[in-house]
């Protein structure tokens, strides 16, 4: 379950970094925090 969490941040974080290069300020950051809220090396919200 760690894994799938990790792995889920990490496409999420990544998402918003494309989205942050192409201009949208806002789903970036929006990404971004929901990565970090999900991952487990951060605040998870699912523990």
């Amino acid at each position: 379950m760690e894994f799938l969490l990790w792995l889920l941040a990490v496409i999420l974080v990544g998402a918003g970094v494309v989205y942050l290069v192409r201009g949208a300020i806002l789903h970036g950051v929006v990404l971004v925090v929901v990565g970090l809220l999900v991952g487990p090396g951060g605040v998870s919200v699912f523990t």
